[in-house]
Order: structure tokens, then sequence, then C-alpha cells
């Protein structure tokens, strides 16, 4: 059934404010799917704070020539969904790798991070990153073991100080005793 010029203007105003919002996309392709299986595809994509449509590849095709994005001729041909990256785009990745992983139908063909073409296996490469929350964490722990490590130091330090004072004010107390 075709689809009306006014709806094709929508579709097309809809993935360009998509393209708008996301920092980066991925394209699968999804032949064969159960419609329970796109549904828990759609839930892992909601978990990554993520979107996922099944696009019109030539609508898809204008959006992104209207974004100024550069893909490959025969990159968009089959049937193509499209997740949309709104919040991190390790995270939606990882989310697909993983789904595509554990369904024989779906498969990764590719991408865009901000305007650069990804291929598949860098898609996956992208999967394999740590997330932003995770990365802030391993730098705070980098950052803070210095310091505690001069803290200990120091703290080392006084305690010797202390030790003698305390040893030196006994030995005092037992000649003391003793006279």
């Amino acid at each position: 059934m075709a689809i009306s010029r006014t709806r094709k203007e929508e579709l097309v105003a809809q993935y360009e404010e998509l393209l708008a919002k996301s920092n980066a996309i991925f394209l699968a392709e999804y032949g064969g799917m159960s419609v329970k299986a796109m549904e828990n595809l759609r839930i892992e994509v909601d978990k990554a704070e993520g979107a996922f449509h099944v696009t019109k590849n030539t609508l898809l095709q204008h959006a992104l020539e209207e974004a100024n994005v550069s893909f490959p001729e025969d990159f968009l041909n089959g049937q193509l969904a499209t997740g949309f990256a709104l919040a991190e785009a390790p995270t939606l990745a990882k989310a697909l790798v993983d789904f595509a992983s554990k369904q024989d139908n779906l498969k990764i063909r590719g991408g865009f991070l901000g305007t650069r073409f990804l291929t598949s296996a860098e898609v996956e490469t992208l999967a394999k990153l740590p997330s932003l929350e995770h990365l802030r964490a391993q730098l705070l722990g980098v950052l803070s073991a210095p310091a505690q490590n001069l803290a200990g130091v120091v703290a080392s330090g006084v305690r010797q100080v202390v030790n003698v004072v305390d040893a030196y004010a006994k030995s005092e107390s037992e000649s003391a005793e003793a006279a």
C-alpha cells in the first residue's frame, strides 16, 4: 500500500528530528524477526535510552542528506530498522549487539557516530566501550589514588612521631618511678 505524500513528509520530519536529537544511529537488518522479538528489542533499546524504528530507506536517505551525513551508495538497501542513540552511543550499541548475538534475524549493518560512518565491526567495537558513568568512576579512582597515598604517608609519619614521643614519655615515667 502506497504512503501519501503528506505521510512521507511527516516521516522525513520525524527522522530529521530524531537525527537532530541523536548522538549516533545504528542500522540493522531485521528480516524474519517475529513481532515478539521486535517488542523485546524495543524494550532493550528503551532501557538504553534510545529509540528503535522500522524506517523507510528512501525517506531515511532524504533525512540523512538534509543532515549532511554521507554514506555508502548501497548502504540503505533491504529491510532496515534504525536505532537512535538519544543518550550514550555505546550503551545503545551494546544493547543492539547483545540482542543481535541472541537473535539470528537481526544483523547490525553499520551506523553513524555524529556524521562519521561506522561499519558493523566498528559498531561492535563501540559496544565494548564502558559507559560514561563507568569511565567517570575509573577516572575518579585514578585521581583519588595519589591523594589517598599521600594521606597515608603523612599519617604514617605522624604516627611514627607519636610513637617516639609516647616511648620517650614511658621511659621518663619509668625512670622517675625507679628513682
